[in-house]
């Protein structure tokens, strides 16, 4: 417990923890792993496609942050560039692979939700299974900028800094990938 009118760790921004963390607090490097972990496991998942390769990749991108956090200069938000560091590391295991997995091999669970009926779970999971070939066939820059933005919800500006891009071409990317899910998951409409 930390002494009265110090803040606790969870009540500091992550600036002041990076800064903490960039001089050796292991305890404030520990908060900065909790406080973003799950949505850059979410974020990993969706890149790789199962849960264990996601895990390696966000373990490997906070270790690749703990040994560069003295060089971190905060341009950028710490979970922007804690993002940009996944999506690498994701992008680099994606081309390691061999064989590549298919993203179709771990489909989305079903909902439990009692009304749902065996047939339109069936047809739940099938949708799930087509998303997830189309984002398969996506070209990996309209993937990660649709993925940053649609299930990530991050803006424009911080998707531009994750990919190394401007926000044009985000949008650009944002577009075309959007026009290409559409017409991959025409039959779903």
């Amino acid at each position: 417990m930390e002494r009265t009118g110090h803040p606790r760790l969870d009540d500091l921004p992550d600036t002041l923890l990076t800064a903490r963390a960039a001089e050796g607090d292991d305890d404030a490097f520990a908060m900065l792993v909790r406080r973003h972990s799950r949505s850059l496991l979410g974020l990993a998942r969706c890149l790789l496609g199962n849960s264990q390769d996601a895990e390696e990749a966000v373990q490997d991108a906070f270790v690749s942050a703990w040994r560069r956090l003295p060089e971190y200069r905060h341009a950028a938000e710490f979970h922007t560039w804690m993002h940009r560091i996944t999506v690498n590391r994701c992008l680099t295991m994606r081309r390691r692979r061999l064989p590549p997995l298919p993203l179709d091999a771990v489909a989305e669970p079903a909902t439990g939700d009692g009304w749902n009926s065996p047939a339109g779970a069936a047809e739940e999971d099938a949708e799930a299974a087509a998303l997830t070939r189309a984002l398969g066939e996506m070209d990996a820059g309209q993937r990660v900028c649709w993925i940053l933005r649609e299930l990530q919800g991050l803006p424009y500006r911080e998707i531009a800094v994750v990919t190394g891009t401007s926000e044009q071409t985000v949008r650009g990317r944002l577009y075309r990938g959007r026009r290409f899910l559409k017409e991959a998951m025409a039959s779903w409409r």
